[in-house]
């Protein structure tokens, strides 16, 4: 049984039980809100990860990529990079591998975290058809469904799937006029084959097939954008809002056959934008979990795309998504290496630390309480140690005024704590 199905029947498990003490929420209450949907636990039978809940009156989580191409990186690279993911504590990391040897990275990563494993098959049967010297439109279905079997097998908690492009959303799609067309890697693929075929997309044709595998192996479906918008004049458009509208009715059809469902949100956004965009996917899905990549409120941020995005993530988990996926300085640019996973992995945590304080998380304002007691009494050590990065910033000060147990160098002997408290 998966979670959403043995909370439909009263029964709270093992992994709830966990997710409520983590998220000092009464079990029962955390119960309901699986059964309605509302919180999924990404957990496959066969995982080992930590329980971790995502969703309403949850913290705000944050998701990791990583992953080789056809042009870089390797399995030893990918490893370090999960180091990174662990140390400094996303809560989830998606294998996006589309080079070779993809059953083996995707095999280690999964025996070297207790993170929640996130995947896109698409990515893996692509790569097999390129190793055969051929193309997405030479895909079978069968291709497709074998892949996503074998990757629940192997104990995958998500995998992402672009089932809301069909033949109604892709219509609305082709009447755009996009600056940037489909960015979406999934989404490209099967826009092509649905075109080459003249066929509907099989994810969506067959979609009570995919549910039949993601509830034998309680897989949680996270239903991708596969026509997010990639630069902001093509935000909020019919191609977009299409394609919601269908992942609405397959989040539906998801809940009543006991399946997990994540709701995968837009890419560039502006800034005045992002609140309407979450209260619409909140409405259209029932209050499905709200899983969001940036969003990106500004196109021109090349090399900084971790801080655009965390500045519109924040603003997305205010106003309620629940599930942040990290940009890297890398975005749109290159395959990232180990310091963008790790700046993006920060900044990230950053944005849903700030969300969760603004929407009132009862354990969220009190590690910014404790650090700021440690800044009146000049605690160093409690400071580094309550910080997001505390070897860094160990390092910097430690660097420029290590014998000043009392004061910094930015303000050296006129810092106004050490002032202050000498009138106490």
């Amino acid at each position: 049984m998966t979670q959403l199905s043995q909370a439909k029947s009263g029964i709270i498990t093992e992994q709830m039980q966990r997710v409520a003490k983590h998220e000092n929420i009464d079990p029962d209450s955390l119960r309901e809100l699986i059964a309605q949907g509302k919180v999924v636990i990404p957990h496959n039978v066969h995982s080992p990860a930590r329980a971790m809940g995502i969703g309403k009156n949850m913290k705000v989580k944050i998701n990791a990529n990583i992953g080789c191409s056809d042009m870089g990186s390797s399995l030893d690279e990918e490893l370090r990079k999960l180091e990174i993911c662990n140390r400094y504590q996303a809560d989830s990391v998606m294998d996006l591998s589309t080079g070779s040897h993809l059953h083996e990275i995707r095999s280690k990563i999964r025996e070297n975290t207790d993170l929640i494993l996130g995947t896109v098959p698409i990515y893996a049967v692509a790569a097999k058809l390129e190793e055969q010297g051929k193309d997405i439109r030479s895909l079978e279905a069968d291709m497709l469904f074998d892949e996503i079997q074998a990757q629940a097998e192997e104990g995958i908690d998500f995998i992402t799937v672009h089932a809301g492009i069909n033949r109604f959303s892709l219509d609305s799609h082709l009447k755009d006029k996009r600056t940037l067309g489909v960015v979406s890697r999934g989404g490209s693929l099967l826009k092509r084959w649905m075109l080459h075929k003249n066929s509907e997309n099989p994810l969506y044709e067959e979609y009570d097939r995919l549910l039949k595998i993601c509830s034998e192996h309680d897989v949680t479906l996270s239903l991708g954008d596969g026509l997010r918008p990639g630069a902001l004049s093509d935000a909020t458009d019919s191609s977009q809002i299409g394609e919601l509208i269908v992942l609405a009715e397959l989040a539906k059809r998801a809940r009543k056959a006991g399946v997990q469902v994540m709701i995968e949100g837009p890419g560039h956004i502006p800034l005045n934008e992002i609140q309407a965009n979450v209260k619409l996917q909140k409405c259209l899905c029932d209050d499905a979990p709200f899983y969001v990549l940036g969003p990106l409120p500004t196109d021109i941020a090349c090399g900084y795309d971790h801080i655009s995005g965390a500045i519109g993530a924040a603003l997305a988990a205010w106003h309620g998504a629940d599930f942040l996926c990290y940009l890297t300085p890398a975005e749109h640019l290159c395959l990232p290496d180990l310091d963008d996973v790790k700046q993006g992995i920060i900044a990230t945590r950053i944005a849903a630390h700030v969300a969760d304080i603004a929407r009132g998380h009862p354990q969220a304002r009190e590690i910014d309480d404790a650090i700021s007691q440690a800044r009146r009494k000049m605690d160093w050590e409690k400071i580094f140690a309550l910080s997001l990065d505390p070897d860094w910033s160990r390092q910097r000060k430690n660097n420029s005024s290590m014998d000043a147990q009392d004061h910094c160098s930015m303000c050296g002997n006129l810092c106004a704590i050490k002032t202050d408290k000498a009138n106490e």
